[in-house]
């Protein structure tokens, strides 16, 4: 079987997965609202319990995700991946049931447990096993082209939801959970690193010149060796926690802000979700092959990082319904930020390690998921009160754009150097 044809099989795996997540998101903040506040339309104890939920599952990926990462180095990326596919239909299936209060609570408690050790899997997952099929100078633009699909299935289950009532929504977001499932075992073929010349030796592997740890170690050590020995890596984990306190921060309040200064609902949530969607499949799929061909990575992170800043802060000061609607456009050039900071990250160790890299990534990211709710929570529930400090309903969103520009100031400090594999390779010839 080709490479072209594995790695369909990925991209289809990875876009029904996205599907049955993203069609839910419009409607979850309703049926949070109606099960905890019921008729009206500011909550402090629904931005409180979102934001604990946020702390709880980053806390479990801050530990879990590096040993994922690690496994799947071990066991094949195709194993782990049935962990994370297979545990995310049950809480969809229970709010297809029944999305009453005590349902709501059931939901609320299963999918905070699940994703404390499956929160963000899939995706460096995938990107570990396109990294071994792919070569270091394709990385950026097929890394590109798998959050073009991510961002296909955000609009198409966002505009899903536009036509659906909240009961079918959850029970077409259970169902294709499933097929997602299912399609991945039986169609998807596990990866194998690429081991072509231009590869890293494992003598020059940044990872095996660390002394050996037990099994269970070597998540934690792998990060701390990775951070110290990789002054690149060191920036890129670095830019990955402030991306992260940013879209935390954003995608924790916006909801609850559009809803308290709009008074918006399920609709116009997905409105806005399939605008922001749509503008990422275009950056995705057409704008990031096209730039990467002309620019290095580093300079396309910064780029999209300084327009991640500009779009959270038009958030903030929006003062009307079509503000929000404007911003949402902003991401054909924001999103470019994260299949190129994963590409950078993935020439940083060798083929045998694509797993522990990503996954180390994932789990420092999500140390911000951590910090990221304990600012901004009580931040959204104080500013979107009336007992604000001052009036500025969005500041909360404000913040988060600074953390954005952050992110932007690091990026700067990443300079474009030669990968391992490289260094590995002139190594070699002298």
């Amino acid at each position: 079987m080709g490479k072209g044809s594995e790695l369909s099989h990925l991209f289809a795996t990875v876009f029904l997965y996205c599907f049955s997540n993203f069609m839910v998101a419009p409607a979850i903040t309703d049926v949070s609202m109606a099960a905890i506040c019921p008729g009206q339309d500011e909550c402090s104890l629904a931005i409180y319990l979102t934001g604990a939920q946020q702390v709880i599952i980053g806390m479990g990926s801050l530990v879990v995700m590096p040993l994922i990462g690690n496994l799947s180095d071990t066991y094949g990326r195709k194993s782990m991946l049935t962990i994370p596919l297979g545990l995310s239909i049950f809480p969809l299936a229970i709010l297809a049931y029944s999305r009453t209060k005590y349902f709501f609570y059931t939901h609320y408690i299963l999918r905070t447990v699940i994703a404390m050790f499956t929160e963000g899997s899939v995706q460096f997952l995938s990107f570990a096993y396109l990294a071994d099929s792919v070569p270091e100078n394709g990385r950026a633009a097929v890394f590109g082209i798998m959050s073009g699909i991510a961002s296909s299935s955000f609009v198409l289950g966002n505009f899903s939801t536009r036509f659906l009532s909240i009961p079918t929504t959850f029970q077409v977001a259970a169902l294709m959970s499933l097929i997602a499932f299912l399609y991945m075992r039986f169609f998807l073929v596990d990866s194998k690193p690429n081991r072509g010349e231009n590869f890293i030796t494992e003598a020059h592997s940044l990872l095996l010149k660390k002394p050996k740890f037990p099994k269970l170690l070597l998540s934690l050590d792998d990060a701390i060796c990775l951070l110290r020995t990789s002054p690149t890596f060191l920036k890129v984990a670095v830019v990955g926690f402030f991306i992260n306190v940013s879209d935390v921060g954003l995608y924790a309040s916006l909801n609850f802000f559009l809803k308290a200064k709009f008074h918006f609902n399920k609709d116009q949530f997905a409105d806005i979700m399939v605008i922001f969607g749509v503008s990422g499949s275009i950056s995705q799929l057409l704008v990031m092959p096209m730039l990467s061909s002309i620019l290095p990575e580093e300079k396309l992170l910064s780029l999209g990082l300084f327009f991640t800043s500009v779009h959270m802060i038009l958030y903030s000061v929006a003062w009307a319904p079509w503000v929000a609607y404007v911003s949402a456009v902003i991401p054909i050039l924001s999103t470019l930020a994260f299949p190129c900071l994963r590409s950078i990250a993935s020439k940083q160790a060798g083929p045998n390690e694509q797993g522990k890299v990503q996954g180390c990534i994932t789990g420092i990211s999500s140390f911000a998921s951590i910090v990221s709710p304990l600012a901004f929570s009580p931040l959204a529930a104080v500013f979107l009160s009336d007992k604000a400090p001052f009036h500025f309903p969005g500041f909360t969103l404000f913040c988060a754009g600074l953390a954005a520009m952050l992110a932007f100031m690091q990026s700067l400090m990443i300079e474009s150097s030669p990968s391992l594999t490289q260094s590995s390779a002139v190594e070699r010839l002298v």
